[in-house]
């Protein structure tokens, strides 16, 4: 299979888990065989061109997130759905997570993050990702844990997770995260690879400036100015 979209490798204990972005908050992983699609759309990729999904996580009900139609196109008879309540209302076999439930799927294990809004408010009290309905997830490929944050800023639930390898964090004021609220939430994660997801126009430099005092997180754009 081979993609126009950027697509990077990383070694786990049992294989290659092959990432494969397809824009916006659309990602791919590929790993020992099976297939995870993380916020399908169908505006970002030509998922007729590509395999099916064993797994689609959904991190909530957007319309740059949740695309009925993207998963109808990915799915088959053992396609498993995982989301929040409300991907479930639009989706109705999905298999909804709250906030901090865990479970685990053909050997990759999900744990829901809390994914919401602090500051990012569609009217006065009324934040564009309320907390409680959205969700990140953490994925576990063997070794190697993967936090795919959704839309959310950064809370005192991302700032408390611990092991993360490989952090997908959400660049876009106001509904989600500016370079300042990426580089405190990675002080805080330490990634060892840090991703900035769901943006086309981040300046990639700002964002290494910030975490010049950390060299062990590599900074890797795959959107947007590099």
């Amino acid at each position: 299979m081979r993609l126009a979209n950027a697509e990077d490798s990383i070694l786990t204990k049992l294989g290659d888990l092959r990432i494969f972005f397809l824009g916006h908050a659309s990602l791919m992983f590929t790993w020992e065989g099976l297939v995870v699609h993380v916020d399908p759309v169908l505006a970002e990729a030509d998922y007729s061109g590509l395999p099916k999904a064993d797994i689609v996580l959904i991190t909530h009900d957007h319309f740059d997130h949740l695309d009925p139609k993207a998963v109808a196109a990915l799915h088959r008879p053992s396609t498993e759905i995982v989301g929040n309540a409300e991907s479930k209302a639009k989706i109705p076999h999905t298999q909804a997570l709250k906030n901090g439930e865990k479970i685990s799927i053909q050997g990759v294990g999900i744990e829901a993050v809390p994914a919401y809004n602090i500051t990012g408010l569609r009217a006065e009290g009324v934040p564009f990702h309320p907390k409680g309905v959205g969700n990140g997830y953490v994925l576990t490929f063997a070794n190697i844990r993967v936090y795919v944050a959704g839309d959310t800023e950064n809370t005192p639930e991302m700032k408390a997770l611990t092991n993360i390898d490989i952090a997908f964090l959400p660049m876009m004021r106001p509904y989600a995260m500016s370079p300042e609220m990426i580089a405190d939430a990675a002080r805080a994660l330490r990634p060892k690879i840090l991703y900035p997801y769901h943006t086309k126009d981040a300046d990639a430099e700002k964002l290494r400036a910030l975490l010049a005092d950390l060299p062990g997180i590599d900074v890797r754009f795959r959107y947007g100015r590099r």
